[in-house]
Formats: structure tokens, C-alpha cells, sequence
């Protein structure tokens, strides 16, 4: 349940943390909640930062294959080219 809360704070702070917000693409409301949730990851992310953790968590899911060295991964791309 959402509830609203008056707060008294300068205004040139409020306006800080109004830009800041919509930097980030979200509103003020939701990056204070960020703040103090207790989720265990307090920090502020930007988009780009959220947007590297799903891509992170997207490749935790993919299925790797073998590795090869530079070397080999080259010879393979001659080998194909001049096939």
C-alpha cells in the first residue's frame, strides 16, 4: 500500500533530486522508495546500470560453448575464407 508523506526540504535540494530523477527516467517518488527499500541494494542505478543487470542475468541463463583461443578462432576464419 502506497501512502503520501508531506516532507519540508530546500528547494534548490528538491530541485536536484527532481532532475536527478528524471535523468534516470523515473520519478522522484520511486527513487526515494530505491533509496530505503530493504532489498539489500541501496545504491541508486542509473538505466544503464539496471539495463546491465538484466543483460547480465540473461547471459547467466545462456548456455556457453567451448572457447577457443584468438589463434584457433583466426586459423578457423582463414580456413573458411579461402575454403
Amino acid at each position: 500500500m502506497k501512502t503520501k508523506l508531506t516532507l519540508t526540504i530546500k528547494k534548490t535540494v528538491i530541485d536536484t533530486a527532481k532532475q536527478r530523477a528524471k535523468a534516470r527516467g523515473i520519478s522522484l517518488s520511486r527513487m526515494i522508495e530505491e533509496i530505503f527499500e530493504d532489498s539489500g541494494e541501496n545504491a541508486i542505478k542509473t538505466e544503464p546500470q539496471r539495463a546491465a543487470e538484466r543483460l547480465l542475468k540473461t547471459l547467466e541463463k545462456s548456455v556457453f560453448t567451448d572457447t577457443l583461443s584468438d589463434e584457433d578462432l583466426l586459423k578457423e576464419q582463414v580456413k573458411r575464407k579461402f575454403a
